[in-house]
């Protein structure tokens, strides 16, 4: 079995959608497509794959479905984290009714898979940011303290090797360390994807590779060209 991680879908199969993504560039042209072409290449039903939030661009969960069964209907398990597009994310009670078994959504906890237990939240916008306001504290904070709940989760199920999985990049753009690098570090945990940057500049301003005895990796769709990473 292997684990997989991906973010930034921006599925929009609901006729209410109007959402092309190939205004944003080449690498998003036939996107859908592209990435289910890798997806049933290399994913087996016994997989996992890390969907690392901004799933679809739908704002209510009746329209979100249509993505959410696209998704189910690729082989594998998928652990899904919240993106900041995703305004459509309800209650687990309201998202677990509306998908098959092999579709789980993390908050304030984990998922078991292959030994490892994934981990995560949505994260924020990490202080020192230029952009970091009044609420932006107020929201990192909340973040932080899901992501230790979902860390915490883990550890007392007894996992000792944990994936760590955020929507939001991990630091600000002058790579200090923040709540959630402090999380990881804390806990052990060894590997962290996120997604959220996109372009060629962005991705320069992501976290790559060691930080603290931390590997961290960016799988944000377009720059993984719409095929899943193998982190495991």
């Amino acid at each position: 079995m292997s684990i997989y991680a991906i973010s930034d879908l921006h599925l929009a199969f609901s006729d209410k959608i109007e959402k092309p993504m190939d205004v944003f560039g080449a690498d998003w042209i036939n996107h859908t497509e592209r990435l289910k072409e890798h997806w049933v290449d290399m994913v087996s039903e016994n997989d996992t794959v890390i969907i690392a939030g901004d799933i679809s661009w739908a704002l209510k969960l009746e329209d979100a479905v249509w993505d959410l069964d696209w998704l189910g209907n690729l082989p594998g398990n998928k652990v899904l984290v919240k993106g900041n597009h995703d305004l459509w994310w309800a209650s687990i009670t309201k998202l677990n009714a509306v998908v098959g078994a092999n579709m789980h959504f993390i908050q304030n906890s984990f998922f078991e898979a292959d030994g490892y237990a994934i981990c995560g939240s949505r994260g924020w916008l990490c202080p020192g940011d230029e952009y970091y306001s009044a609420q932006d504290e107020k929201i990192y904070k909340r973040e932080v303290l899901r992501l230790r709940a979902s860390l915490t989760s883990a550890k007392e199920a007894g996992f000792s090797d944990i994936i760590g999985v955020l929507h939001f990049p991990p630091t600000n753009e002058k790579l200090n360390s923040s709540g959630f690098t402090e999380l990881f570090e804390e806990f052990g945990v060894k590997q962290v994807v996120y997604g959220h940057l996109h372009g060629n500049e962005s991705f320069k301003r992501g976290l790559s590779g060691n930080f603290n005895g931390v590997d961290y990796k960016l799988i944000s769709l377009d720059y993984l060209r719409c095929k899943p990473l193998k982190i495991v």
